[in-house]
């Protein structure tokens, strides 16, 4: 609880928009933290009785809060085109993270040109920032990646990744920031 108020105290010092996130857990009381919005800014996983706290916003708060084609990704599970994405072929260390709400997803030691146009990742900083669904849409069955705080849309995972895992995240650019080491 101690670092819950510290890192409260530090966020709230900062001049950046603030996003609330409730915990989801059924039955429990309903803890609500104030966490900075994501601009290029690591924002920790936080955790109550040991689930992820989640991001609860509106529609039209995400519509103020997001660009036109963030939106359209993140929220309406869109995808940007091929090769047009500003981190496709991004080379510098750090950590991506979720451009919804910050979490941090991927790795840049993880990331691998894949040739596909999209930043491709073997695999997730944690396995329990990221949520899976499938996805059968386009007349294809896929696994929809998003983010677990925010619910973002983020793209899907193949099964023909690299070593160690076999797993390729392919990612829109539009879905993540990025913050350098």
């Amino acid at each position: 609880m101690k670092f819950l108020t510290i890192l409260l105290t530090v966020l709230a010092c900062n001049n950046v928009p603030s996003t609330t996130v409730t915990s989801t857990e059924p039955g429990a009381p309903s803890p609500t933290a104030t966490v900075a919005a994501a601009s290029d800014t690591l924002i920790p996983a936080q955790y109550t009785d040991g689930k992820l706290v989640k991001v609860q916003k509106s529609e039209d708060a995400w519509k103020s809060e997001l660009s036109e084609k963030e939106f359209y990704v993140l929220r309406q599970e869109g995808t940007e085109r091929a090769f047009t994405g500003d981190l496709w072929k991004h080379h510098e260390h750090g950590t991506y993270v979720c451009a919804g709400c910050g979490l941090p997803l991927f790795s840049s030691e993880t990331k691998f040109d894949s040739g596909t146009g999209w930043p491709s990742f073997y695999k997730p900083i944690s396995e329990d920032c990221i949520a899976d669904k499938t996805d059968s849409s386009h007349g294809m069955d896929r696994t929809e990646v998003e983010c677990a705080r925010c619910g973002g849309h983020q793209g899907h995972v193949f099964p023909d990744g690299p070593p160690p895992t076999g797993l390729r995240y392919c990612i829109n650019s539009v879905s993540l920031d990025f913050v350098k080491q």
